[in-house]
């Protein structure tokens, strides 16, 4: 998987340490199986639109973006258990991470993210 960063467009870091999931696996996988993340760190899910929980650990934030990077959805605190959670018709892409790790205070709908790759290490365990 890629490392890399998730930033606001005016260049602050929402999110220090991401992995990207482009692959078959590591898509339908997750956050799936995962031990708790640490601070900062996110996964980015490419082609998702919507999400599950079941058989997850622990809560997480969901940011869903269209291909433009624009922010389509905002989920707070979705609990392990769920059979589905929409992003809507123009999800492209989803950052997950454990609920309050990351603030979404700044973050909602229209707001654009930017993934910029090449972190030196990553705050997702695997």
């Amino acid at each position: 998987m890629k490392t890399g960063k998730a930033m606001l467009a005016d260049g602050t870091v929402w999110a220090a340490h991401c992995e990207r999931a482009s692959g078959f696996v590591d898509r339908l996988r997750g956050l799936l199986g995962r031990p708790r993340t640490a601070p900062d760190s996110a996964l980015l899910i490419d082609r998702c639109g919507s999400v599950h929980t079941v058989g997850m650990r622990f809560p997480i934030d969901l940011v869903f973006v269209d291909r433009q990077w624009r922010i389509v959805r905002v989920t707070a605190a979705v609990p392990p258990g769920r059979l589905m959670v929409n992003g809507g018709w123009r999800a492209a892409m989803v950052y997950e991470a454990e609920a309050g790790r990351l603030p979404l205070s700044r973050l909602e709908t229209g707001v654009t993210l930017q993934w910029r790759e090449g972190v030196p290490e990553c705050g997702v365990p695997r």
